[in-house]
């Protein structure tokens, strides 16, 4: 069995320049559920000067919330956004810090040393029923910094790590330049030092196209959790350069036709993801729903 986290609706909307309207987003997000994706990162409580997109937050959590069997995960960067979303109820919180350090002032205006402590106090107050993921971003590249040392991530997981157990961690390809190789490389090395028994997860971007590559190397090294959007949407508004995240539809074709369950409907998913496409403002990428659509003409 392969996970796939539906991230569009975070991911795929932040950088969108013309405010999707709430009751569309949450459209989307019912049909990315009834298309058999029950993870999805929903939304992020997020500063609405930074990302106006997701100044809904709140309205559109309390949607998903009301959803059965939809596992609602909420992105936060820092304290003060845990703090709002835990008062909206949120369950799953998603909490970044980016392994390089030009990469994390950029995003979160302060140094790693400083976001990694601030993460320590989030999860150590945390309810012994919200779940966590940490997304490692710039794992493989930054924006600014170019390729990131393997080394570098390694010690930032040890001092990440220590802070709480049975977090899921996500390794970040930011930039989407990642390569194959590089991907199998880290993942390995990551699952030998930390062991198995984390749960690891896969978020690449196809800014160079390698976004299936990088995926199947990192399935390759042992994971089976993998984040995508639908429509190939998002893109990270502090990292220049990069474009969408991999379409979840190409994930679930490029899964399924290998004999892995993914427990996606791609018909359904399709649909969701040329409406997705569609969005105004939107820069779409992938090349299943291109395909599917062809061969349906």
């Amino acid at each position: 069995m392969v996970e796939i986290i539906e991230v569009g609706p975070r991911d795929g909307f932040q950088p969108i320049g013309p405010f999707i309207p709430t009751a569309e987003k949450i459209a989307l997000i019912e049909d990315a559920f009834a298309a058999g994706l029950s993870q999805i990162e929903v939304t992020a409580f997020v500063s609405p000067q930074a990302i106006p997109q997701l100044a809904d937050a709140a309205e559109v959590l309390q949607h998903a919330l009301g959803i059965p069997g939809l596992e609602a995960r909420v992105l936060v960067p820092n304290a003060r956004g845990a703090e709002r979303a835990l008062a909206e109820g949120a369950r799953y919180l998603v909490y970044v810090i980016s392994a390089s350090e030009a990469h994390n002032r950029n995003n979160v205006r302060r140094s790693v040393e400083d976001s990694i402590a601030a993460y320590a106090d989030v999860v150590a107050g945390l309810p012994a029923d919200v779940a966590v993921r940490l997304n490692l971003a710039t794992a493989f590249d930054c924006p600014f910094d170019g390729i990131v040392r393997e080394d570098l991530v390694v010690s930032r997981l040890e001092s990440i790590l220590t802070a709480r157990e049975n977090v899921e961690v996500g390794l970040c390809d930011t930039t989407g330049r990642a390569n194959p190789r590089a991907v199998e490389s880290l993942v390995r090395r990551c699952v030998e030092r930390f062991g198995s028994g984390t749960r690891w997860a896969f978020h690449g971007h196809d800014t160079y196209g390698m976004g299936l590559a990088n995926a199947y190397a990192a399935y390759s090294a042992g994971i089976t959790v993998f984040d995508g959007a639908f429509g190939g949407l998002g893109g990270c508004p502090f990292a220049p350069g990069a474009t969408g995240n991999t379409a979840t539809e190409d994930l679930v074709y490029m899964f399924d036709s290998m004999g892995l369950q993914t427990g996606v409907e791609l018909d359904a998913l399709t649909t969701a993801a040329v409406h997705a496409a569609a969005l105004p403002g939107a820069a779409s990428g992938g090349r299943v729903r291109t395909a599917r659509q062809a061969s349906c003409a």
